[in-house]
């Protein structure tokens, strides 16, 4: 008898043991499994500074996004359209724009959120904010779209914020893709007002990416919409290029990783912030204060800042920058936090200084200060300053030219030569529509780090 209940005994306590293996394994790991998190880094432009006087410094400060985790499902998305239907899109463009739409309900899920406005003289709300289930009916909505009028653009985007805010309480990534061939016309109308609206937007956690077609539109509107509020923004020469932009689109609002992401950049009494290069941001006294609505999947994302370091000794090591990076993983709903700190060394020997040179820290910040020549030479054309417009592209390219010869940088080497030619283009024939265009938008599109497609 007592060998019987040993043995039931024995095998009672392998069956819990097998059984809390089991759940280990299978849910109990999963349910355990934390989503990987944003790495911050930060760097500067040579790990070992030259010893003596004071002197600036540009530090890089990295966030790396992992990837999106395939055994966690996404986040929901809350997705409004905005699309121009006024008489200028008549023909192909607005046939591409209603594919590129149907492009993007088709890549939802059935538990995203989905909603359609138009706009030209007035503005109508086609498709309300709705999960995206009942696919057919919505294709057949998004293609009785007519052409004709004028450009209620401010109104269009006011109206698609609409339809986000009847999900804005749940845990979606919000997003409205704002297109448009032509100048706003109806209500405001100038790249400040919409600014004011993007900055408004962002506090609600929903950014504007914006989409020009052709070449009659307002690129410094939809510039100034889609960086006050984090959104990407694309020129697109032909409607037929549509599908594909909104294609790529929603493959960012599809792979978000981390939202509301908050840097703070804390230096020490000794070292001074001087600027910030490319993105906006806050000093205050020794802090910088940066803010980013939204990271995706395994792609980089990064802030430049200019700092003072004081007078030094050959052989001293000081803490130049500690950033602290807060931000919600959208897929445990929970905060997170990544901190990066650094250091430098100071030296006597020149070789040693030049050693330690980070090559990837001056591109960056070539390329940036190179985007913000783009801009300088666009105002100056705007004032009738052909010469000087020509003459700010040229000695970006000169200055790239010659830092990327100097380390053997094929990057820099090549903006280079594609700044040297839209310098010669603008000097022979003037800086076009499309010219600006490409201009202002290459240069967004750095200082964000928003892939080119």
């Amino acid at each position: 008898m007592a060998h019987s209940k040993q043995y039931q005994h024995r095998t009672i306590v392998s069956f819990f043991s097998i059984l809390i293996v089991f759940i280990l394994m299978t849910g109990g790991v999963r349910a355990g499994i934390e989503p990987p998190k944003v790495i911050c880094r930060v760097e500067t432009d040579r790990a070992i500074l030259p010893a003596g006087d004071s002197q600036n410094v540009v530090l890089k400060i990295t966030l790396d996004a992992p990837p999106s985790p395939a055994h966690i499902k996404r986040p929901l998305v809350n997705l409004a359209l905005v699309l121009d239907q006024s008489g200028s899109m008549n023909g192909t463009k607005i046939q591409q724009a209603k594919a590129a739409a149907i492009e993007a309900l088709t890549r939802l899920g059935l538990q995203d959120i989905f909603s359609v406005v138009v706009y030209d003289t007035n503005v109508h709300t086609i498709v309300p904010a709705q999960r995206a289930r009942n696919i057919q009916s919505i294709i057949n909505t998004i293609q009785q779209i007519r052409a004709g009028g004028s450009t209620a653009l401010f109104g269009g985007v006011s109206q698609g914020a609409s339809e986000i805010r009847k999900n804005l309480e749940s845990d979606y990534v919000h997003r409205i893709v704002l297109l448009s061939d032509g100048l706003a016309n109806v209500g405001p109308r100038m790249p400040e007002d919409l600014g004011r609206l993007g900055a408004a937007l962002i506090k609600e956690n929903i950014s504007v990416t914006t989409v020009g077609v052709g070449t009659d539109y307002n690129e410094d509107l939809m510039a100034r919409l889609a960086q006050k509020s984090d959104g990407n923004t694309y020129f697109v020469e032909s409607g037929f290029d549509l599908p594909r932009i909104f294609a790529a689109e929603l493959g960012d609002v599809l792979n978000v990783v981390a939202k509301k992401v908050k840097v703070i950049i804390t230096l020490p009494d000794s070292v001074k912030a001087v600027n910030i290069i490319g993105r906006e941001g806050r000093i205050r006294e020794n802090q910088v204060e940066l803010y980013m609505n939204q990271l995706y999947g395994d792609q980089e994302k990064y802030a430049l800042v200019e700092v003072n370091i004081p007078k030094s000794t050959s052989g001293s090591r000081i803490k130049i920058a500690q950033a602290d990076v807060t931000y919600e993983n959208p897929f445990s709903r929970k905060p997170e936090k990544s901190t990066g700190i650094s250091y430098a060394r100071f030296s006597s020997d020149p070789g040693k200084v030049a050693g330690s040179t980070n090559i990837e820290v001056i591109r960056e910040y070539q390329l940036n200060l190179n985007a913000l020549a783009q801009e300088k030479a666009i105002e100056l054309s705007d004032k009738g300053k052909k010469k000087e417009a020509v003459r700010e592209l040229k000695q970006s390219a000169a200055r790239l030219k010659q830092i990327g010869s100097q380390y053997n940088d094929k990057e820099l080497l090549k903006e280079a030569d594609e700044m040297e030619v839209q310098s010669d283009t603008i000097k022979s024939q003037g800086m076009s529509p499309k010219s600006r265009k490409l201009l202002r938008t290459e240069s967004y599109q750095k200082k964000n780090q928003q892939l080119s497609q």
